[in-house]
């Protein structure tokens, strides 16, 4: 179904002023705080941090070519540090929430580079698609079923489905690399046959060009020239080089999935006319899950996607500020009767989250209770 056919009705009367009024009461902290809604000091301390975990071994391993069980550590950091710019940089740029200035948001965006990624396909699917259809799988591509994964309750489930708890984080694994690769090109003609691109053929014929030269030089950079300017082995380096994605693409993708694929949250399809019969701030309240939101320093690596209530109901506010306001959304949910969904910690979310694969593995029979 196109998104642009789909669209969110509010008959709930009692609910239809929880945003509105949680908005005021966001923008009250703020302007009584006197603060901004950007970066900050720790934001910039991270930032740094970050980067670093990335590139500073990748320096070690072509200045001081230690052997292969060090070189390995170190490629497995900076699978920790690529995953860490993702959640905490990447992320917050690309959703405008990193900066006031567009200039700022803009470069530290194309952080997604270092992943090998396309920013352009990134906010199509994520800022688009996702945020505007949670959990919706006719158009959220995070829920849609990848290769041997199911993730929604209204998908055709096969055979090998129910053993995907078993095998699915091995699947994870493989994200980053995906994504490098493949991924951008085959959004890249599915965005554009669906009419969600609106480039001009100029326009995209210039976004390929850019794309194709931007993943030619991260596999450069990141694997050829170790291998043949700094003469490192070809094996190993290989090796660390997908040990590194291996990291990165768990991390991320078990994160990602730890806040939407998890026990209570819904799956609505519209109807015949397109209508979802719900407010379109609590369908993200029925469809988002918090988690760990008391670690300081889960909050810390993961950018605050442990407060993915607070980020799709604000996505352009930057994460550290997240643990604040999310007292104040948590009481606004609770006076209007809405959902505010939360794991206590990071283990309850993850045994969360398999359960939910193996829900979704049973039989179509079987699927009534998890939708």
């Amino acid at each position: 179904m196109n998104q642009q056919a789909v669209r969110f009705i509010d008959r709930d009367k009692d609910k239809s002023k929880f945003f509105s009024t949680v908005r005021q009461r966001v923008d009250a902290y703020f302007k009584e705080h006197k603060l901004s809604k950007h970066y900050n000091a720790q934001m910039v301390i991270k930032t740094i941090a970050l980067l670093s975990l990335y590139l500073l071994p990748f320096a070690a391993i072509l200045i001081f070519q230690p052997s292969f069980g060090i070189s390995l550590i170190l490629w497995l950091l900076m699978g920790f540090g690529l995953a860490g710019i993702g959640m905490s940089i990447m992320h917050d740029a690309n959703h405008g929430a990193y900066s006031s200035s567009h200039k700022t948001n803009l470069w530290l965006g194309h952080t997604l580079n270092l992943l090998g990624g396309s920013v352009f396909n990134w906010k199509m699917q994520h800022n688009l698609l996702h945020h505007t259809y949670t959990n919706v799988v006719t158009l959220d591509n995070d829920i849609q079923d990848k290769l041997v994964l199911r993730f929604s309750p209204h998908t055709r489930v096969k055979w090998y489905h129910s053993l995907q708890f078993l095998y699915a984080f091995a699947f994870y694994g493989i994200l980053t690399l995906y994504w490098a690769l493949l991924k951008d090109f085959l959004q890249y003609a599915k965005y554009k046959k669906e009419g969600i691109n609106k480039n001009s053929s100029k326009q995209n014929r210039v976004l390929l060009f850019k794309m194709v030269i931007d993943k030619v030089l991260y596999f450069f950079v990141f694997l050829f020239a170790p291998i043949y300017f700094f003469h490192l082995p070809s094996g190993e380096t290989t090796l660390g080089f997908l040990a590194m994605h291996f990291v990165a693409g768990v991390v991320l993708t078990v994160i990602f999935q730890l806040a939407h694929t998890v026990e209570g949250t819904t799956y609505p399809l519209p109807d015949e006319s397109g209508t979802i019969e719900n407010n379109w701030a609590v369908h993200q309240m029925n469809t988002t899950v918090n988690f760990s939101r008391h670690s300081k320093l889960i909050t810390w690596y993961l950018g605050g996607l442990n407060f993915q209530v607070e980020h799709h109901l604000f996505p352009t506010i930057c994460h550290v500020h997240y643990p604040a306001i999310s007292e104040i959304v948590k009481t606004t949910a609770e006076e209007f009767g809405v959902p505010y969904l939360e794991n206590d910690t990071f283990l309850q979310a993850v045994n969360s989250h398999i359960a939910s694969l193996r829900g979704f593995g049973r039989l179509p029979d079987m699927n009534e209770a998890i939708v």
